[in-house]
């Protein structure tokens, strides 16, 4: 069975994208290599070894992370090998390069069909048993199910996987009764999804154990490194306009999991607003009221068959958001099926009126939710074809015409996208010059940027992101960071500074990352992110989302700088302008509720193990929702309004009074709630024009850069 082309966007991700699913024929036969698979794999470690941008030799030492990594990719729960059958694997750790390199895939399937058999039986076993183990469990016993797994070791026996197991499902079961699931529909629920693990476990072919053997030794190399099979390859493909069919929305597989791994900026999910990052679909329903299909344990892109859907159509997802730490808590996400078009990615304007004494000082805003262009246009020679560098162009000067005083550049969410209007868009800020270096894995260095001088906007700027700000957007940044022509506020950026280049081989495509981008500084935007000269608190757990969070990422380093013009000298404005930002923040209601919301996730990922005494478990979260009212009374009292007695009494107002709630639904959609962030980065670029130096709001003509 080949995998379906959903299955790309996971790829671009780095991410293991097979769970527990699609094994053997019934009845467990034994799975070999094709010889087109043997062919292949010798030509995937010729291309990492001469192509990739790490320059890793796949040796002894390589050999062993190798074994390591594939064993985690089959089970990294570790509730199917036991220590013995770990051990008899150890055989294979300094061998693996040997003969990977001859064609011989004897070690990748030998093991995978040991994992099929433990699998299956398992499955078997949990099918078989788990309704009487639901009407036996003791919910007044006193015991914890362990979160970080990667603690664990693995189990000495069968008898101490049976244990695992067993507070593996009356978790599960907990989670069920606490999400108020009636207890009549707990055990079918649960029969249901491992039945269908089941089903999947029988259905693995050879080209799925070579996508999993071959990924777990390309992601050694970086997580955006990898093996696609020949049914990806036929379909993968990257497309600017971003005209998708679906919510709008990239998953990846965590686990048993399908988890959120970004929003595409504008599509129907970014656009309804509940759906975040980080958040872990568990069921999937058609329609208004269609019956919803638990999609735990279910392969990523069978997920997204489920989710995408035609035009206008209704999906609704059953989540447990980020911020959760158990699965105790779901919410039922409404979301209308629509494609994402270019012109709804268009870059916007929107004037903020900072008040400042007697007089109110307008600050322009430009959104730009991505790094467009329509290429076909731009090939068909059309004089009007759509850019990002185009449309802000004309936004610069309708906001300088309206008389605003500075410009914020609003680079949250935004995901990256042409590198061409990355450089362009710099331009508009500088009169010429280098804007990014692009390194080969050759060591060959390129760069790009503003060739001629020309006219460009000099008033003041401020640029603001945010973790999920990457690519493209950390180009931009960089720069205008380098030249120290405006300051950069927020969040540290994702740090995906690599590029990836597509290679074919005997069967499939091999995605390797060939070369790496470093700002004209000589710093890399790879891991580290750009960060801000002015921080401000991260709504993302930087552990969960960014280069950063992805095992096997390339490190920060830096190459030869490019000498460069400064426009301003920021190394005295950023200290007074951060102080005053400290100062101003801190008497902020919503922005102290912002940082009282961080602080509480930071103490919720603390949790090391989750109580299966019912009672325990009930006040640890209720302990969770009560430190959430404390914050959002705190708020509510700074700002003199009433104190809520409960979470939910918004809730039920809205309920009692529906056209307050659909003014209030239509007030969000045109952007008219606060947004203490994009206001307080006004507030830094009003600081700035303040200064009584004036140092960074006179503007000093470039100077002839050095040879």
């Amino acid at each position: 069975m080949k995998l379906p082309d959903k299955m790309k966007k996971l790829a671009w991700l780095g991410v293991p994208a097979v769970l527990l699913c699609s094994l053997s024929v019934p009845g467990w036969a034994l799975i070999e290599a094709t010889d087109a698979e043997r062919e292949t794999i010798v030509e995937m470690i010729d291309q990492l070894e001469e192509r990739h941008y790490a320059k890793h030799r796949y040796d002894d030492g390589m050999s062993s992370a190798h074994l390591d990594s594939y064993i985690e990719s089959l089970d990294r729960g570790k509730m199917f090998f036991t220590a013995a059958d770990v051990a008899e694997f150890e055989k294979y750790r300094t061998v693996m390069d040997d003969q990977l390199h001859e064609g011989d895939l004897e070690a990748g399937f030998v093991i995978f069909n040991r994992f099929q058999e433990r699998l299956e039986s398992r499955m078997e076993n949990v099918v078989a048993t788990l309704p009487q183990q639901v009407e036996t469990m003791d919910f007044s016993v006193d015991e914890s199910y362990p979160l970080d797994i990667d603690e664990w070791a693995w189990a000495k026996n069968p008898a101490e996987l049976d244990d695992r197991w067993r507070k593996r499902l009356k978790n599960e079961v907990l989670s069920l009764r606490l999400a108020k699931k009636p207890q009549e529909e707990i055990a079918p629920t649960l029969v249901k999804r491992y039945e269908s693990q089941l089903k999947r476990v029988r259905q693995y072919n050879s080209q799925d154990v070579f996508q999993i053997f071959a990924n777990s030794l390309t992601e050694m190399y970086d997580p955006h490194t990898n093996y696609l099979s020949p049914r990806r390859s036929e379909n993968f493909n990257i497309n600017m306009s971003l005209s998708l069919e679906g919510i709008g929305a990239v998953l990846q597989q965590e686990d048993e999991y399908t988890k959120v791994a970004r929003l595409v900026a504008k599509g129907p999910a970014d656009k309804q607003g509940e759906l975040q990052p980080s958040d872990r679909i568990v069921g999937v329903g058609q329609g208004e009221s269609g019956p919803m299909e638990d999609v735990i344990g279910w392969r990523l892109d069978e997920v997204v068959e489920l989710i995408r859907g035609p035009k206008d159509s209704t999906v609704r997802l059953e989540v447990i958001p980020a911020k959760s730490k158990a699965a105790d808590e779901h919410k039922i996400v409404t979301i209308v099926r629509n494609k994402v078009k270019l012109e709804e990615q268009s870059a916007q304007k929107k004037i903020l009126e900072i008040p400042e004494g007697d007089r109110v000082i307008k600050v322009g805003v430009i959104d730009i939710p991505a790094f467009y262009i329509d290429f076909d246009a731009m090939r068909r020679g059309d004089d009007d074809y759509k850019s990002t560098t185009r449309d802000v162009r004309l936004l610069l000067e309708e906001l300088q015409n309206e008389g605003v005083e500075g410009i914020v550049v609003d680079l949250r969410n935004n995901g990256g996208g042409s590198l061409q209007e990355a450089n362009e868009l710099t331009g508009l800020f500088i009169e010429y010059g280098p804007t990014v270096q692009i390194r080969h894995s050759s060591r060959r260095v390129w760069r790009d940027g503003k060739r001629l001088k020309t006219t460009y906007y000099d008033g003041p700027l401020v640029v603001l992101i945010n973790r999920l700000s990457a690519s493209a957007s950390e180009i931009f940044a960089g720069a205008i960071q380098d030249y120290q022509r405006g300051l950069i506020v927020g969040d540290r950026s994702f740090g995906k500074g690599t590029v990836q280049t597509l290679v074919p081989l005997t069967e499939g495509q091999l995605k390797i990352t060939e070369s790496k981008f470093y700002r004209i500084s000589g710093d890399s935007t790879q891991h580290r992110g750009v960060v801000p000269d002015v921080e401000f608190p991260s709504i993302y757990d930087a552990e969960e989302i960014g280069e950063s969070s992805l095992d096997h990422a390339l490190n920060w380093d830096q190459i030869n700088p490019v000498r460069h013009h400064r426009y301003n000298d920021l190394s005295t404005v950023v200290p007074r302008v951060t102080a005053q930002y400290v100062e101003r923040s801190a008497g902020n209601p919503d922005f102290v509720y912002l940082e009282d919301q961080v602080e509480m996730a930071r103490e919720a990922n603390e949790i090391t193990e989750l109580p299966l005494n019912e009672a325990a478990r009930i006040a640890l979260r209720e302990s969770q929702e009560q430190k959430a009212l404390l914050i959002e009374n705190k708020r509510r009292k700074a700002k003199g309004e009433e104190p809520l007695a409960s979470l939910e009494d918004d809730e039920d107002a809205d309920a009692e009074d529906p056209e307050l709630a659909a003014v209030e639904e239509e007030e969000d959609e045109a952007g008219d709630e606060p947004d203490v962030l994009l206001t307080e980065a006004g507030n830094v670029l009003v600081d700035v024009l303040l200064l009584k130096d004036r140092a960074y709001a006179v503007h000093t003509p470039p100077e002839e850069p050095q040879k």
